[in-house]
């Protein structure tokens, strides 16, 4: 078992950014790939970015390429997003998770943590 708990969310102008936080907690953090995705309000949970078992291999939406970056720390059962240049299409629930697997594309994850919520004003 895996518990996810995100933080950092919160307002912020366009332009601005934030850095977005999850702990996990339960079995050995570095067994599992980490994931962030996103919902908006009306539309469907979309992928954000991945990160491989032991941070050297990334993937990104092309929506936030070059704007978010994923990071972890196994030392500290934490994986990061800072996120610049925020839009206000990037006003979402955050959600973080964890799978087994690292394959491009995998909506499969394992556990999912409750969100937060990052609401970005023009």
């Amino acid at each position: 078992q895996v518990q996810l708990v995100e933080s950092g969310g919160g307002l912020v102008q366009a332009g601005g950014s934030l850095r977005l936080s999850c702990a996990a907690s339960g079995r050995t953090f570095s067994n599992y790939a980490m994931a962030w995705f996103r919902q908006a309000p009306g539309k469907e949970r979309e992928f954000v970015a991945s990160i491989s078992w032991r941070g050297g291999t990334t993937y990104y939406a092309e929506s936030v390429k070059g704007r978010f970056t994923i990071s972890r720390d196994n030392a500290k059962n934490t994986v990061y997003l800072p996120c610049n240049s925020l839009k206000p299409e990037d006003t979402a629930v955050y959600y973080c998770a964890a799978s087994t697997k690292f394959i491009r594309g995998n909506y499969d994850m394992d556990y999912w943590g409750k969100g937060t919520l990052v609401t970005v004003s023009s």
